[in-house]
């Protein structure tokens, strides 16, 4: 069974968001059930920051041993950070998906996207 904080919100792209102390920014990263369907995960790209997406662009790609899959931008915002431990220990997208492997810090747009993203309960009953 996948690993499905309570705290967070969810996409069905298996996209998380998490908040990051400060009202409008958020973590994203990829859910413990992505990571786990990839495998080990050997290389991320990841926008600059500074960059600006709408909810559900592209805003990168994660590649594994199995497959290489784009990343889905769960809100609309302005990248404040990427998280540059992930280019030398890409890894950390697995061993710490909600923790050590978030992939950027978002400052959002537009916050009341958060309520079309699912809650730990319907995320859950999407995997089964």
């Amino acid at each position: 069974m996948s690993d499905i904080p309570k705290e967070l919100l969810y996409t069905e792209d298996h996209e998380y968001v998490k908040p990051a102390g400060e009202p409008e920014v958020v973590l994203i990263g990829v859910t413990d059930f992505a990571q786990g369907e990839l495998g080990d995960v050997v290389f991320i790209e990841l926008p600059k920051v500074g960059a600006k997406f709408k909810k559900h662009d592209v805003f990168g790609t994660i590649e594994a041993v199995k497959a290489v899959s784009e990343l889905f931008a769960p809100v609309s915002g302005e990248v404040l950070e990427i998280n540059s431990r992930l280019d030398a220990e890409p890894a950390l997208v697995n061993s710490s998906p909600y923790g050590d492997g978030w992939m950027v810090k978002v400052r959002m747009t537009e916050p009341s996207e958060k309520a079309a993203l699912l809650d730990a309960a319907a995320y859950s009953a999407k995997l089964g």
